[in-house]
């Protein structure tokens, strides 16, 4: 599932590793059957992105919300009845679940076969409080406060435990695994939501580490450098983001408990995992040829460098959703590619909303009406 188009020559061990070959030389099987919890405003949409590619190149099946939706009833917890296709009394399995739940893992195993991969993506709690109160600024507990800081000077003043939307103002993280926002943050507990994690997950990325965590992905699903490579998505520019002082950050990270211990915990096993399966210099060389095949598609796909403010993008159809006070980037295809690389370059920018709805639509076609012929 390469690209099509003239690529300088790889090294013998970089031509290798694009063919799912590890440098010892053993061989082994792309793993197709993948559960992504998409864990909120963590890099996560660029992830499904990928998954989106590297299911519709091989043709496989994903577990899509009931009606075509675009999140499985979320905030609540996975049902597998929210998936379309799924029928109790049929034993059919989806190869791909990766659309945004609220995770319960005896539900999830009920569409994916017993054979999936279990990952997610986790960011500093911080950074991601920070954007989801960019994004969510009509939730309930930050619809009512001009800044970030005014919420964490009190936050009970506004946080309200019984309404519906609650995860998006306190340790979403711990909401989309499944757990309560709102538990103690005893040690005790602390350990037996890490240990059930860990019991689930094969394995969790870290988002300010992507390239790492790609190069980590592809190693532990056995594909190839092209099926990891990506351009940003989701993301806003820095006219709204903020930067908190550091007593804020003090109050965020307390306020936010629970995330900050599975985010430390799991940011500390990221690296040894890393150490485990790739190791530190194999891992750098391997960064460097992921950005450069990056940079060598940006350089082919893109009209100038990069993203660009929602109003430039000449494609509507390239034009990611906008809400909140984010303003969401997105991209310039270049004019005059050929068939197969426009269609290349058009997958890697497509948003995560517009690609859904195609890759929904080919799974299930719309059924055609038939024409009678006139006189019946």
């Amino acid at each position: 599932c390469s690209f099509h188009h003239p690529v300088k020559e790889l090294t013998t061990v970089e031509g290798q590793q694009a063919r799912g070959v590890t440098p010892e030389g053993k061989t082994c099987k792309p793993k197709t059957d993948i559960v992504f919890l998409k864990v909120h405003k963590s890099a996560s949409s660029t992830v499904m992105n990928i998954l989106f590619r590297f299911g519709e190149t091989h043709n496989l099946t994903f577990a899509f919300p009931r009606g075509g939706g675009f999140q499985l009833y979320y905030p609540y917890h996975f049902l597998a009845g929210f998936v379309h296709g799924f029928s109790p009394r049929s034993p059919r399995r989806f190869n791909i679940l990766c659309h945004h739940m609220r995770f319960l893992q005896p539900e999830v195993e009920k569409v994916v076969p017993s054979s999936a991969v279990y990952f997610s993506i986790l960011r500093n709690p911080v950074q991601l409080m920070e954007s989801s109160f960019a994004y969510y600024k009509a939730a309930s507990a930050f619809s009512r406060v001009r800044s970030l800081e005014e919420f964490l000077s009190q936050p009970y003043r506004y946080y309200n435990p019984a309404s519906g939307d609650r995860q998006y103002a306190r340790n979403l993280i711990t909401f989309d695994f499944g757990f309560n926002p709102d538990g103690d943050a005893s040690p005790e507990r602390v350990q037996l939501m890490l240990k059930a994690i860990e019991a689930s997950f094969d394995f969790v990325l870290i988002s300010e580490y992507f390239d790492e965590s790609m190069v980590l992905l592809k190693e532990l699903l056995c594909w190839d450098l092209d099926s990891v490579v990506s351009f940003p998505l989701n993301t806003r520019d820095s006219s709204t983001r903020s930067t908190l002082p550091d007593w804020a950050v003090e109050k965020l990270k307390a306020w936010n408990r629970l995330d900050w211990e599975i985010y430390t915990h799991f940011n500390r096993t990221f690296w040894e995992r890393i150490d485990r399966a790739v190791g530190r210099e194999r891992m750098r060389r391997e960064v460097r040829a992921l950005r450069a095949r990056q940079a060598e598609l940006a350089r082919t796909c893109l009209q100038g460098t990069g993203s660009v403010a929602p109003k430039d993008i000449k494609d509507s159809s390239l034009r990611p959703l906008q809400y909140g006070r984010a303003r969401i980037l997105g991209y310039n295809l270049k004019q005059g590619l050929d068939r197969e690389l426009e269609r290349t370059c058009r997958r890697l920018v497509t948003p995560e909303l517009q690609y859904s709805s195609l890759l929904y639509k080919k799974q299930f076609p719309p059924p055609v009406l038939k024409k009678f012929p006139r006189g019946i």
